[in-house]
């Protein structure tokens, strides 16, 4: 069998050549039943806690967006988790903390996602085994993707090479062992968002109770492995992924934030889309089933639950709770993109790029344009979100405070600074070209898994945006020039001065 071509964001060249066994008319049976099941018992669903843990320490807010790229992405992100887990910060009652267990938030796509879910499972102690038990194994050992085998082409044409028989169940076999999102969902930290797109709606779909209330679907009962499959898919490699919708068996309210972009014509696109999606999914005469795709096609960073959690605010500190927001100090969010350049030999000569590169250039020109507008908006979302912040927190009386913070003691309306930036391949230059020849397959050999931890891990600890994230939970009397990221492998820890 052949592996899943060692293409950009996951797409092989040889997808052209997949798409091409459309014309021979074939058809094939798919297990296409949705993955998903309705809520017991009816009624109105509660809303969930928040976006946001809320565990009573809440001057510090971490949250990690791994993006797309097979095990290169998944690899990557391990290592930034990696540098995360050596580093230490000062914590509640003068203790120190390990800054991997302060992540509050994980949102993935693609290989992304499978990172992001076991985090969301097994937390630091689960860091050590992620590399056995997935990076060095193959994924694409059950996959069917050969052009030339007949059972492959009308599979293909049925709507994908591969089905719920094949990643799903290699997923839950070998990494996730049957758990459900009600595992991640009874955890205190990190809330997981997994991303895939909603291919009939052409708008991002996120894996996260407010989106299942909406068709009354069962997020818990869902096996994590389907949702991290979902993320991953393809199109033609993968056959679309199915939800089901059960209007009818609950009451489910339009947000005001929804009707407002149903409704005006200057509401952001984003929110659009979205709404549009949410009233599709109430409506069984357009839509009965959902089909999801590879979340990279739509937001190959999981940028877009956030932002569009921020847009839809109604409080200048939503998606952050009133004690939240007033306790808060300092927040830092980091995208980990593990995207490569692109492959232009063709622009070095006289002749243009034949059918194939051509096809595949312009896939990568739409995919890399939403992801800079998506990651630029984002910036300015979290830039907004801090000055609305303070303005609120500034607006806020004395008995206002203390009902929220305890005491009025040593607060500062002002007090709030949030970090945000990107843990990237040329943030390596002695790295780079390696890094960005590294095929985006679910099996690489373990000298280019070790290149891609080792990098996620590096490039964490030189970050301005983690370092300088770092700076500001040093406590009075450490002295500036103290190093703040691991020197020689060591770990960093910032402790009281005495």
């Amino acid at each position: 069998m052949s592996s899943l071509p060692p293409s950009r964001h996951g797409r092989g060249r040889a997808l052209f050549g997949l798409a091409g066994a459309l014309l021979l008319g074939s058809c094939a049976s798919l297990d296409d039943a949705p993955i998903n099941a309705a809520v017991e018992g009816g009624g109105t669903l509660a809303a969930d806690a928040g976006v946001f843990p809320d565990d009573g320490d809440g001057e510090t807010l971490i949250g990690l967006n791994f993006s797309g790229g097979g095990t290169r992405a998944a690899a990557f992100a391990h290592g930034v988790l990696e540098a995360f887990a050596e580093t230490e910060m000062p914590g509640p009652g003068g203790r120190t903390v390990n800054l991997a267990d302060r992540i509050d938030f994980v949102s993935g796509v693609s290989g992304g996602s499978v990172t992001a879910a076991w985090f969301g499972l097994e937390g630091r102690r689960g860091l050590g085994a992620f590399r056995e038990k997935f990076l060095l194994k193959n994924a694409e050992e059950n996959l069917s993707d050969n052009p030339l085998n007949p059972a492959t082409l009308a599979k293909v044409y049925a709507g994908g090479a591969n089905d719920r028989s094949n990643l799903p169940q290699w997923l839950d076999a070998n990494l996730f062992g049957g758990a459900t999102f009600a595992r991640l969902l009874e955890k205190k930290r990190p809330t997981v968002w997994l991303n895939a797109s909603d291919i009939a709606n052409h708008a991002p779909f996120v894996f996260e109770p407010a989106t299942f209330r909406a068709f009354c679907s069962d997020l818990s009962a869902l096996p994590i492995s389907e949702a991290v499959a979902a993320s991953a898919a393809v199109p033609v490699i993968f056959a679309p992924v199915s939800l089901e919708t059960f209007p009818e068996r609950c009451a489910w309210e339009m947000p005001r934030w929804a009707r407002f972009a149903s409704e005006h014509a200057s509401a952001p696109a984003l929110l659009k889309a979205n709404a549009r999606a949410l009233a599709a999914y109430r409506d069984p005469a357009k839509m009965k089933y959902i089909r999801l795709l590879d979340g990279g096609l739509t937001d190959n960073f999981g940028l877009a639950g956030l932002t569009i959690a921020r847009a839809a605010a109604e409080t200048p500190h939503a998606p952050l709770t009133a004690r939240q927001a007033a306790r808060l100090k300092r927040a830092m969010f980091l995208v980990v993109n593990a995207g490569r350049a692109s492959e232009t030999d063709w622009a070095r000569t006289r002749q243009g790029p034949t059918v194939t590169p051509l096809l595949m250039a312009v896939i990568d020109t739409g995919i890399d344009a939403s992801v800079r507008q998506g990651f630029d908006a984002f910036q300015l979302t979290v830039a907004r979100w801090q000055q609305d912040l303070v303005e609120w927190r500034c607006r806020l009386s004395p008995a206002e405070v203390t009902r929220l913070v305890g005491t009025t003691k040593g607060w500062n309306c002002r007090d709030v600074k949030f970090h945000s930036g990107e843990v990237a391949f040329d943030q390596l230059p002695d790295r780079r070209e390696k890094l960005q020849k590294i095929a985006t397959r679910f099996v690489l050999p373990a000298d280019e898994v070790d290149l891609l931890i080792g990098a996620g891990r590096d490039a964490t600890l030189a970050n301005p945006v983690f370092n300088g994230f770092l700076r500001t939970t040093r406590p009075p009397g450490v002295a500036a020039g103290r190093p703040l990221a691991p020197q020689g492998g060591a770990k960093v820890t910032l402790t009281p001065s005495r």
